[in-house]
């Protein structure tokens, strides 16, 4: 099991790292970052299955690596307050250790993924394979508008552009909505039959795609309806490209 720590102070880093080796010896420490902007760079670039997370960086919150960067593991948030539990079992959280935090309460959030357990004692139990079960996808999004809230089906909706701090949901029909998700949350919800994450800032639906051109090197222009701000345009990421060709042949 392999581990990432964000934590800008040098001291906590220390005492995580010791800690970590007296709970979870099997628990590998493969990277460390102290800011927003190092944080989203090293996951993207270091293999790794958990990720344990300060709040408060000194460029930023850690929050807003999620806006940086797709996060597809599990996360321990780690800080000194508890105003921020809510969003943090929102983005791939698993436990919220306040500091200072014992040995104990790592140890409940290591067991939370089953590590220290085992999964259980049973070999034949743990041998056989997980019943296949049937992904449930979002009918629809609630959205907020002021004091006033919407409902807006998944048909409905053209594409999600991820803005800064804010992610918009765009309908077919031209209304822009901000929804308090991250892409990669939203996308999970989605029939992957329909929508497509292009690159690190769209999820379209395949009904809004209204032209698509191809550039040299693989590259791949959207054009979308409704249309973007004049003067924005939007490739599918080189990475991308293989997947999303499949995705439109299937």
């Amino acid at each position: 099991m392999r581990a990432i720590i964000i934590e800008d102070e040098p001291l906590s880093v220390a005492e995580l790292r010791t800690t970590l080796a007296e709970v979870a010896p099997q628990i590998e420490v493969v990277a460390t970052a102290s800011s927003v902007a190092e944080a989203a760079a090293v996951i993207a670039a270091v293999g790794h299955d958990l990720i344990f997370m300060d709040i408060h960086l000194g460029d930023g919150s850690g929050f807003d690596i999620f806006e940086r960067t797709e996060i597809a593991v599990p996360v321990i948030f780690i800080t000194a307050y508890d105003s921020y539990a809510l969003k943090a079992f929102e983005n791939k959280g698993i436990d919220y250790l306040l500091k200072p935090f014992g040995r104990e309460d790592l140890q409940r959030a290591i067991d939370k993924l089953g590590l220290l357990a085992g999964g259980g004692s049973d070999a034949a139990e743990q041998d056989s394979p997980a019943p296949t079960q049937t992904p449930v996808y979002q009918e629809r999004f609630l959205v907020h508008m002021g004091a006033r809230m919407k409902s807006v089906t998944t048909a409905e909706i053209a594409y999600f552009m991820a803005d800064g701090k804010y992610l918009h949901l765009v309908t077919h029909d031209g209304k822009d909505y901000i929804v308090d998700r991250t892409l990669t949350e939203v996308g999970e919800k989605l029939p992957p039959n329909l929508f497509f994450r292009i690159n690190r800032r769209f999820i379209v639906a395949f009904d809004a795609i209204r032209e698509m051109i191809r550039y040299s090197g693989s590259r791949i222009k959207v054009v979308l309806h409704p249309p973007l701000a004049e003067g924005e345009e939007t490739f599918v990421s080189t990475d991308r490209v293989p997947d999303f060709r499949k995705w439109l042949n299937r």
